[in-house]
């Protein structure tokens, strides 16, 4: 484990779990206690490519990490995201300024990239589970962010994602069109709880400088290797 102020992180061949020392406000798409809630803990939990095939898994997403939270003896709420995508792909980015930490964290695979507004694959409201393929994102911060900061910052993480995939020339598996991202991306972000309270983080003010560029460092160094491409970082 990787101790860093309140939290801990720790890395298997089988999951990334962020754990903090109290529990945390957490906004995020996640499969597992998404939306908003009090967390304890953030885990990316890893699942073959034809996860929808094994039999052991053969339950909603959501009852397999629940499951999985207890066999690893995950104490208090867990938000947790899955990806088929190896976890050797995963990279930790941070900035400071100002007494304010932001770190990303992500894990990412491109076999599913989709541009947004591609014609859906599954014609009805309901979809399959499958995650080939899947950019997850953790965003931690030291700062506290008002409801309104934590919802402009999941909407400037997406926009930052697709900076990174404009750049890496990541083209949808559909249109062609530059990718988005994937079809099953899932981001979830911690507020802090440190004196400086954040209002805004939009692309107007230093907070949300500093958190689109670690979602974009962090997305590219983690696709630099699947991609082959050289790193200039």
């Amino acid at each position: 484990m990787i101790p860093n102020n309140r939290f801990e992180l720790k890395q298997t061949s089988d999951h990334i779990c962020v754990s903090f020392s109290t529990e945390h406000p957490v906004l995020s798409s996640a499969v597992f206690n998404g939306g908003g809630c009090t967390a304890s803990n953030i885990l990316i939990m890893k699942v073959a490519e034809n996860f929808e095939d094994k039999k052991q898994v053969a339950v909603k997403p959501e009852k397999t990490l629940a499951e999985y939270c207890r066999q690893i003896q995950l104490s208090g709420t867990t938000v947790g995201m899955m990806t088929a995508a190896s976890l050797e792909s995963f990279r930790q980015v941070s900035r400071s300024s100002q007494g304010v930490k932001i770190t990303a964290m992500v894990t990412a695979g491109i076999s599913n990239a989709r541009c947004a507004g591609d014609r859906a694959e599954w014609r009805t409201f309901q979809t399959d589970t499958t995650l080939t393929g899947t950019i997850n994102i953790i965003i931690l911060t030291t700062a506290t962010m008002t409801p309104a900061a934590m919802v402009e910052s999941l909407l400037l993480a997406a926009e930052a994602k697709t900076v990174a995939m404009r750049e890496l020339g990541v083209k949808s598996l559909v249109s062609g069109k530059i990718a988005t991202g994937t079809g099953t991306d899932a981001i979830a972000i911690a507020n802090g709880v440190g004196p400086e309270t954040i209002r805004y983080c939009g692309k107007h003010v230093l907070f949300g400088e500093m958190l689109a560029s670690v979602v974009i460092e962090a997305i590219t160094e983690s696709l630099y290797v699947k991609l082959d491409l050289k790193s200039s970082r």
